[in-house]
């Protein structure tokens, strides 16, 4: 039986292929204000403002490629088995081979319908103003805005429950509630924390590694090499 490894990753495991991170300091994200963009109130207030933010973002996604990290965790299935909770929107573990993978933010590629949440489709291109799904309503972005529910967070919960491994990249810790999912691994299991600038964590077991993804990955090979 192989282990359980559980990778839970945020906007810094992307950041190496160029995509920027969620938002800056001064509550920015690109430019825009992040509750215009990212809030069901934005919408409702400026739905071609938001449409266009994430256009831009998914063409943004046809310009990137995964990094040597996204490639590292797939490879890993070869001798683990691997989950990926990932509170990020792009698509590049999918790209880089690994195969099972939660977004728990939703998805840049896909796009939902105001009327229908259970409406999901796949898009690559341009969501517009009158593009409805089959009951006549707006599609949006398959995104969480701050205010909704995160519809996957009992799953995320599940997994963390099964891992052996848990292993967190490139998050600052600080969105809930994904960062309490660490809390839901059993009491035994090593915890590993990749990041530059690891945020203080007060739990003995977590081993923290401060560097970027790419090269935090390979000591972390090294740490759980039998």
């Amino acid at each position: 039986m192989k282990k359980h490894i559980v990778v839970l990753t945020g906007a810094g495991m992307s950041a190496e292929s160029g995509v920027k991170t969620f938002r800056d300091h001064n509550g920015l994200w690109e430019g825009n204000d992040v509750m215009q963009v990212a809030s069901p109130h934005g919408f409702r207030t400026n739905p071609e403002l938001v449409l266009d933010f994430y256009n831009q973002r998914r063409k943004q996604l046809k310009e990137v490629k995964p990094n040597a990290a996204h490639i590292a965790l797939a490879e890993l299935e070869k001798d683990y088995t691997v989950s990926i909770v990932t509170q990020n929107v792009d698509d590049l573990h999918e790209r880089a081979g690994s195969k099972n993978v939660l977004h728990l933010h939703g998805e840049l590629r896909k796009v939902r319908s105001i009327g229908n949440p259970a409406y999901i489709k796949i898009w690559t291109e341009d969501i517009k103003l009158g593009d409805l799904c089959d009951n006549g309503y707006q599609l949006r972005p398959h995104i969480v805005w701050f205010g909704e529910d995160v519809p996957m967070i009992e799953k995320a919960v599940a997994i963390c429950e099964t891992a052996d491994i848990l292993m967190i990249i490139g998050t600052s810790m600080q969105v809930y509630p994904a960062a309490s999912l660490m809390n839901f691994v059993k009491p035994s299991i090593p915890i590993f924390y990749i990041d530059p600038k690891p945020a203080k964590i007060d739990n003995q077991k977590v081993t923290v590694i401060a560097k970027p993804a790419t090269t935090g990955l390979v000591q972390f090979l090294e740490l759980i090499k039998d």
